[in-house]
């Protein structure tokens, strides 16, 4: 069977087709980072517009691209949230639209399951259970899974998560948007050695984040230099390495408390090399096995939500017409 993933919680139109015997057909993306560099962060409204000018001809695109009509597609997939509400209203508005008229049922998948799942579209996939880190923009999560829906909460971010701490101290530095791989570029020029920042909430138990006094650290920090090009570069160096270790350490204690020997790491975040070395050092130690999607598929896009959409249509999710988003979604709420 072939299904359409519908991907617009934020600030890229996604599409893909998958099918469940021949695995990925063919995605395609559009990105709004341009239209938003100039505001210095996302527009929801800009978003939103954007979303509906790219949406229907990028499916068009993508079905000729795969010699594939609307009868050869059994069910249609579409992020339902979290997201910007606006943005994510296009999608189920679509999806549900493209349902209806091609008599296809239609799935609303949770955003976050979309990026758990990524690394599932690689060759060698990991299998139930793990533990995963999802760690974005908008999120860092660490979840134990047993399965599709079955889904163990374990720690959250209690502020900023991640992805936006980069963009934030990005910021401050004085770097464009989008900032988290304008400031991994400018850390590779650092010294190692000159600044040391913590690694918040890792001298106690449990497994939540914060990265909000980190961000607060930073910026003190700047402010005691004479914020030159040097300077800015071995501060980018010292928060990306603190943000490193902190998520490395609560994954270190995740698997040790679990007793589990897979690790998955996705989201937007996951795609930062340095995380990835600190990450993979930490599962060889601990005699575990990492898992990350391709590069492509670690930001927002249509193949996860295409994958996510044929495992929940194949355990028999379906669902009435009723155009319904949930911009704030908690991943363990999903059955």
């Amino acid at each position: 069977m072939i299904i359409l993933g519908i991907e617009t919680s934020c600030d890229e139109t996604g599409v893909a087709l998958y099918d469940s015997e021949k695995g990925l057909i063919g995605h395609l993306l559009h990105s709004q980072v341009d239209m938003h560099s100039e505001y210095g962060g996302v527009v929801p409204e800009l978003a939103s517009r954007d979303h509906i000018r790219k949406l229907i001809p990028l499916i068009r695109q993508l079905l000729c691209n795969c010699h594939l009509k609307s009868a050869n597609l059994d069910a249609i997939a579409y992020t339902a949230g979290p997201g910007l509400a606006g943005a994510l209203l296009v999608g189920a508005a679509t999806a549900k639209s493209l349902a209806w008229s091609w008599d296809i049922p239609a799935i609303a998948i949770h955003h976050m399951e979309g990026h758990l799942l990524a690394p599932m579209l690689e060759p060698d996939p990991p299998t139930f259970p793990f533990i995963a880190l999802l760690v974005s923009g908008g999120h860092t999560l660490l979840v134990e899974v047993n399965g599709i829906g079955q889904y163990q909460l374990l720690g959250e971010s209690l502020d900023d998560a991640a992805g936006e701490a980069f963009d934030k101290t990005a910021k401050m530095l004085g770097l464009g948007y989008p900032g988290g791989p304008l400031l991994s570029k400018l850390a590779t020029q650092g010294a190692p050695n000159r600044f040391k920042f913590p690694r918040p909430m890792t001298d106690r138990p449990g497994l939540d984040f914060s990265f909000s006094g980190l961000k607060t650290f930073t910026m003190n920090t700047l402010h005691k230099t004479q914020q030159n090009f040097q300077d800015k570069a071995d501060i980018a160096y010292a928060f990306q390495e603190a943000v490193a270790d902190t998520l490395t350490i609560k994954c270190r204690r995740a698997l040790q408390q679990s007793g589990l020997k897979r690790l998955v790491v996705s989201g937007g975040v996951s795609a930062n090399n340095q995380i990835r070395q600190t990450l993979t050092a930490m599962t060889e130690q601990e005699n575990a096995r990492i898992y990350f999607p391709r590069l492509e598929f670690c930001t927002d896009n249509g193949a996860m939500i295409a994958f996510a959409g044929c495992q929940r249509y194949l355990a028999g999710q379906r669902e009435n017409l009723e155009i319904q988003v949930n911009a704030r979604w908690p991943i363990n709420k999903l059955s």
